[in-house]
């Protein structure tokens, strides 16, 4: 079981944020980077889903203001991770979209967030890579891998082919490496030839070689 992360992890880069009107409409709340500011990895995900309320402490960080903290995707990856060889005290969680965007037609499902809304809310992710200036930034899924390259001035082709491919990236003095969106791992771990003891150690021999 992935070890739920202490609230006072929680780094608030602002009290409030209000660039993006659709997403202060939509969040419960801003659901902030957490985990230590010395970590060895940076995970970043997409931005935050809706979550689920009535569920005990993995409510997601829509309604726990913590990255990474849904009973499926949050504890997923951080389960990965852990069993990897980077456990809780290893890793700095975060999105590269700090709210829930709503889909307008159900309120409940996420939409991509718009290029605008990425825009606004990378100053904050450039604010946490540097400030942790981890080994290697994880990023989870082809939409979190644009947005970290996005800071970069590059972009990805072929998202898949780049899965556990480290990118140097000088710009943010780290390595980028990415890995399968952990809400589509099962579906595509067996498409690329792993089983997921074989992607764990994949995982963790990449992070070596960073």
């Amino acid at each position: 079981m992935a070890e739920f992360p202490d609230p006072d992890d929680r780094h608030a880069l602002a009290d409030d944020c209000r660039r993006c009107p659709a997403l202060v409409e939509d969040r419960e709340c801003i659901s902030w980077g957490n985990g230590p500011l010395d970590a060895d990895l940076v995970v970043v995900g997409e931005a935050p889903g809706y979550g689920d309320p009535e569920a005990d402490r993995w409510c997601g960080g829509n309604w726990t203001g913590l990255a990474y903290t849904s009973r499926h995707s949050g504890r997923r990856i951080r389960e990965l991770l852990a069993d990897a060889g980077y456990g809780h005290g290893d890793c700095y969680f975060t999105n590269a979209v700090k709210c829930f965007p709503a889909d307008p037609d159900d309120p409940t499902t996420n939409r991509e967030p718009t290029a605008e809304e990425r825009a606004n809310c990378r100053p904050h992710l450039r604010e946490e890579i540097e400030t942790v200036a981890p080994r290697t930034v994880v990023a989870t899924g082809k939409h979190a891998t644009q947005s970290v390259l996005a800071m970069t001035g590059r972009e990805i082709d072929g998202f898949l082919d780049a899965v556990l491919s480290p990118m140097d990236c000088p710009a943010l003095s780290t390595t980028i490496l990415p890995l399968l969106h952990p809400s589509y791992q099962d579906v595509w771990l067996s498409r690329l030839g792993y089983t997921r003891p074989g992607y764990v150690d994949a995982i963790r021999q990449a992070v070596e070689e960073c």
